[in-house]
């Protein structure tokens, strides 16, 4: 499971739908409805939260809102709640040490 902290703007198409499915697994697991992934690391940050089912969904509004600019049929449904006016914290080191990993990821791929 990946929940990247940088903006799915700079994520491939490959990157993208991954994000996609794994933040609604991430939701279903913040729900109770899953198994295996209930301690998943990716979540700490989210359960972290007043309310972790709310700010996945946030999450997920806005990996919903780039595949609108992509073109892609996302099915906004699948999104239990979201609230726009809250934002999860990120510090810089996180986001410089997701975008080196990205960057070999994206090597790889070509």
């Amino acid at each position: 499971m990946r929940l990247w902290s940088i903006h799915p703007k700079y994520l491939d198409v490959h990157g993208f739908l991954g994000l996609w499915r794994e933040a609604l697994l991430a939701q279903k697991a913040l729900l109770g409805l899953t198994k295996g992934y209930a301690n998943h690391p990716q979540l700490i940050r989210f359960k972290c939260t007043a309310d972790p089912v709310l700010y996945v969904g946030s999450y997920l509004y806005y990996v919903y809102v780039e595949g609108l600019a992509r073109g892609y049929h996302l099915d906004k449904s699948k999104i239990i709640k979201y609230d726009l006016t809250i934002r999860l914290p990120v510090t810089e080191g996180q986001v410089n040490y997701e975008f080196k990993h990205l960057l070999k990821k994206l090597k790889k791929r070509i």
